[in-house]
């Protein structure tokens, strides 16, 4: 009698559980139509509103000014203004990448797979989406803020009147390596003690986190101190400047 019980049962289990299930026909698929159909006019209608037209025929005695990379690799063009070239085109990227390629051994909450929700995964949702928005900003400075020279102007200025360049500033020899190192070793011992979700991945997994976090973060830091303060570098060496 209670095996007869249990069998019964079972199906009702199983039912539930595909229920319960999204199968990715027609649920993600549908979602994903929709999503790319709205992609489509979005591009559709900037299409429409912005003009695209041809420029004339290339002269190898006259320099376009600005000399604008394509708007895909306008944030890394942006980039060169705040940070030397070696560090603008190779580590940053680098750490883009490497950060991208270690995420799914880094973060191994089976939370929120599958699903849309941002309540399930903050820290992670979160700091994506502000590497993400930050790399649109820059792209949006370098399209619609670079003038002439690369001097910024904001959009009520006439790139017709060139700006004079103006002289930048440099921390202090000693000042340069102390920010550096208050930045980065604050950064990393603080969210150690006052974060138990940081904490509970081990030491490995959270230093590769923080080291990748901590690069991204000083991007706008380093943006604020170049477009408000004025200062070029925070460290300058005969070698390197950062």
């Amino acid at each position: 009698m209670n095996m007869e019980t249990e069998e019964k049962k079972e199906p009702k289990k199983v039912a539930a559980q595909k229920e319960e299930m999204d199968y990715v026909w027609p649920d993600l698929v549908f979602k994903e139509y929709i999503a790319a159909i709205a992609v489509l006019l979005i591009l559709l209608l900037w299409s429409f509103l912005i003009n695209a037209p041809l420029g004339e025929m290339a002269n190898p005695g006259i320099t376009e000014n600005p000399a604008k990379a394509p708007w895909y690799f306008l944030g890394l063009q942006e980039l060169l203004v705040y940070f030397d070239p070696w560090i603008a085109g190779v580590i940053l990227p680098t750490f883009i990448v490497t950060g991208l390629i270690v995420m799914p051994y880094i973060d191994t909450n089976t939370k929120g797979v599958g699903e849309y929700a941002l309540s399930l995964r903050k820290f992670a949702a979160y700091n994506f989406l502000f590497g993400f928005i930050l790399w649109w900003v820059l792209i949006f400075i370098g399209t619609f803020l670079r003038g002439p020279n690369w001097s910024f102007y904001w959009p009520w200025e006439s790139w017709a009147v060139h700006k004079s360049v103006e002289e930048s500033l440099v921390f202090q020899p000693a000042w340069g390596p102390a920010f550096l190192a208050i930045y980065f070793l604050a950064g990393f011992i603080i969210p150690w003690f006052t974060s138990k979700y940081l904490r509970a991945k081990g030491f490995l997994r959270y230093s590769i986190i923080m080291i990748h976090l901590l690069v991204m973060y000083f991007i706008p830091v380093k943006v604020f101190l170049r477009l408000v303060l004025n200062v070029r570098n925070v460290w300058a060496t005969p070698w390197f400047n950062i």
